[in-house]
């Protein structure tokens, strides 16, 4: 018994060191703050997002919300389960959750307004929006700035390891190649999923014709019979580990991969692909505005954003992150392509409801 006793006492102390140590080799500061954080310490911040999409203190990277946590004295709960964004569309339509910040997708911000879902952001209390590109302001999902503060910036490309895969691809016409039959995967959301039928039959992706939808989504069906899987954040997985060969995805992410497995490489397909915007948004059910514009602002800071884009290597909106000399992505031809080397690209818009209820149920047959 006293042997058991020493056992559990030494896996305390063990266990008890661990954390310890961890907790001291947290890089959660950041050094030169320029707005202010103070007034609001021991209120409590909601904040939801993607998966893997923000730094979050691994490999060295700052913590960004441990580092907002100590300048504020704010504590965040942080959910990163949402998975698309439909889902996180459902979730607050259903007033289910109370988020004070959230990150979805220009496309999704269009709607939402239209919804009367989001508040204005107090743009005198958010300092930093100084540093937002003017390319990415007065966009068509929110043409007045009044909504929504841009956080990434990406494009959808294919995804292939080059000792599985023969040649360099350049079409999309490739995810329907059967010589790769059970090594293909495709989008688990139907926006994404659809524009790659849909740049292949050379539609716009923002077309209201139902017949052009219903072609894409016989498209879409053809894949079924030789696609390993449609995934989300499972591709990393799937394309790291050598058990899949061909992925779309976006440009971001495959530098991670990469960064896993030298095998990979990216193509933009010829019949052009499409560009997003990701922006912080407050919905209307948020229970600390002021909080909220704090971290938005937070995650302007220079300091916040370059470590942002250089864990999560999206394209960065933030003049203070593409100007920096440091920065390890400074004209990479996959973030930041010049114009020789640049894709023909389309925004996803929100679409007419009844072309988003019509394409939705077409989506739900092809993947039953």
């Amino acid at each position: 018994m006293k042997r058991i006793v020493s056992i559990i006492v030494a896996c305390v102390m063990m266990v008890t060191l661990a954390v310890f140590s961890t907790s001291c080799n947290v890089n959660d500061t950041v050094e030169n703050l320029e707005g202010d954080y103070t007034g609001l310490e021991g209120t409590t911040l909601n904040v939801m997002n993607w998966g893997q999409y923000i730094s979050d203190g691994s490999e060295g990277s700052l913590n960004v919300i441990k580092a907002f946590e100590k300048a504020t004295g704010i504590k965040v709960n942080y959910n990163d389960s949402t998975p698309n964004n439909e889902s996180m569309y459902a979730k607050l339509k259903s007033g289910s959750v109370a988020v004070d910040v959230v990150i979805p997708s220009d496309y999704m911000i269009e709607r939402m307004i239209k919804e009367d879902m989001l508040q204005k952001i107090d743009k005198s209390k958010v300092t930093n929006y100084k540093y937002i590109l003017d390319e990415y302001k007065d966009l068509f999902f929110d043409p007045t700035n009044e909504y929504s503060v841009p956080y990434n910036v990406g494009m959808v490309g294919i995804i292939y390891n080059t000792t599985m895969v023969e040649g360099t691809p350049d079409s999309w016409s490739i995810l329907w190649d059967e010589t790769y039959k059970d090594n293909i995967l495709s989008f688990n959301n139907p926006r994404d999923a659809f524009a790659t039928a849909q740049f292949l039959l050379g539609q716009d992706v923002n077309n209201t014709d139902k017949a052009l939808w219903d072609a894409a989504a016989e498209k879409l069906k053809e894949q079924n019979s030789i696609l390993q899987g449609r995934v989300m954040d499972e591709v990393f997985n799937k394309m790291e580990g050598g058990n899949a060969a061909i992925a779309p995805y976006y440009a971001g992410d495959f530098l991670l991969m990469q960064s896993n497995n030298e095998d990979l490489a990216f193509v933009y397909p010829k019949e052009g692909t499409n560009i997003f915007v990701d922006s912080m948004v407050i919905p209307k059910n948020a229970k600390n505005y002021e909080a909220a514009l704090m971290f938005i602002n937070f995650m302007l800071e220079p300091e916040v954003a370059l470590a942002n884009a250089e864990y999560l290597c999206y394209a960065s909106p933030n003049s203070s992150v593409v100007n920096n000399p440091d920065y390890s992505f400074n004209g990479n031809q996959y973030l930041y392509p010049d114009d020789a080397h640049k894709p023909k690209t389309q925004y996803f818009h929100d679409i007419d409801p009844e072309i988003r209820t019509y394409y939705e149920r077409l989506w739900s047959e092809i993947t039953r």
